[in-house]
């Protein structure tokens, strides 16, 4: 699967009309950000469906044979719950789908404009869930790593503007001058024999201070040590690779890309 391919919101449509069903599948066709992978005429295939291929966002009509799309929605593991695009003749069920948290709510004949608002609606709030998604998987990381418990990582992260434990910027001399550096804003530092190199926004400051003091003045529970001339701000990792060797590489939002040495391996192997 390609990473357009994977882009893609897998989608279902649900309507008891035929025609209707076909309309919506011709106008998604062509478009780069909609795959439709099943279309259902009522509530029992569209269960199969959403067990089968797990969906991403659901076109559903309300007013169906059998069972309508509110109680079939009530019916729903939370789990494999997809996103909701009510599409109906109907408006006074405006107020259920409001109530459902749904994507949005059109009405038949659907016009193409709000169509493509409401497919840009579920877009972004994919978008949100993966990255409600990432800051989960990365707070992990900081779990595994510093052996704290995540509420107390969450109290370290609300309370560290408060507390005095750690620097808030680091003072860095460059001949008879000063740079003050953010320490939120590093991305990454590297020892050089006797020099600290500290990476801050594609810039590298040359600091003279061993690996050990510059540890105490940076957080764990956000900077931390995957080699031993290596120290990484976790909130910068947007990836982790594990290679053949045993090693593992860590790719940084900044665009960096640093090896963790074979001794950090128990801290992340259950992200494998």
């Amino acid at each position: 699967m390609t990473q357009n391919e994977a882009s893609l919101l897998k989608t279902i449509i649900v309507d008891d009309e035929e025609l209707a069903r076909q309309g919506l599948a011709m106008r998604l066709q062509n478009s780069d950000q909609v795959e439709v992978v099943a279309s259902c005429a009522n509530a029992k295939q569209a269960m199969a469906a959403i067990v089968e291929h797990e969906p991403d966002l659901m076109l559903l009509d309300i007013q169906m044979p059998g069972k309508t799309g509110i109680e079939m929605i009530k019916e729903i593991q939370a789990d494999i719950m997809p996103m909701i695009i009510f599409v109906t003749a109907y408006d006074s069920f405006a107020i259920d789908a409001f109530e459902m948290n749904a994507v949005d709510y059109l009405l038949k004949p659907v016009e193409n404009e709000r169509l493509i608002e409401a497919i840009a609606k579920a877009v972004e709030q994919k978008n949100q869930r993966t990255a409600v998604n990432e800051k989960q998987r990365l707070l992990n990381m900081v779990v595994s790593i510093t052996g704290k418990s995540a509420s107390a990582i969450g109290e370290l992260l609300e309370n560290q503007e408060e507390s005095n434990e750690h620097a808030d910027r680091l003072a860095i001399k460059d001949g008879s001058s000063i740079t003050f550096v953010p320490i939120k804003d590093i991305d990454w530092i590297d020892a050089a024999g006797d020099y600290m190199c500290v990476h801050v926004a594609g810039e590298t400051h040359i600091m003279r201070t061993t690996m050990k003091v510059l540890e105490e003045k940076l957080d764990p529970s956000i900077f931390q040590r995957v080699h031993r001339s290596t120290i990484v701000n976790l909130q910068r990792v947007e990836k982790v690779s594990s290679h053949i060797n045993g090693e593992f590489h860590l790719s940084l939002s900044c665009g960096s890309s640093l090896k963790m040495s074979r001794s950090y391996k128990e801290k992340v192997k259950h992200f494998f």
